[in-house]
């Protein structure tokens, strides 16, 4: 058995660090339905719970998998396990059910777009939703 040592160049590794860099020190954008009627303010609120309706349109929020941990810390001031917490006390208590967790921007994109209710958090807004709120991380 013959072994091969592959040789990376120092300039790729840097590259791929500066880009891990860039997309911690970004920004997460909070989209909705183009329809929908939401503040800044109606944030925190919508996911916690506090609020279900916008003018009459049941609020639809979804959660973003590879962003969550820095959307809670950023927006909510929470981390993933008093997230969970919180929510697990409001499914019993209020018989509410969480955010369910889409895995990517294009799938939370997807569910804004498609939800008359929708709203998200994503990394790059597109085209076509409505731009909530911009958070720097």
């Amino acid at each position: 058995m013959q072994l091969r040592f592959v040789t990376i160049p120092i300039a790729a590794l840097q590259l791929s660090g500066s880009m891990a860099a860039d997309r911690a020190a970004g920004e997460i954008y909070v989209i909705a339905h183009p329809g929908l009627q939401v503040t800044e303010r109606d944030v925190r609120d919508i996911y916690l719970g506090e609020k279900e309706l916008a003018v009459g349109i049941k609020l639809a929020p979804v959660d973003n998998a590879n962003e969550q941990r820095e959307f809670l810390a950023t927006v909510l001031k929470l981390d993933v396990t008093k997230y969970n917490a919180l929510w697990t006390k409001k499914s019993f208590r209020d018989a509410l059910n969480p955010p369910p967790v889409r895995i990517n921007d294009a799938e939370v994109i997807q569910a804004v777009m498609r939800t008359p209710g929708g709203i998200g958090y994503v990394r790059v807004a597109p085209p076509g939703v409505l731009v909530v709120a911009k958070y720097s991380l």
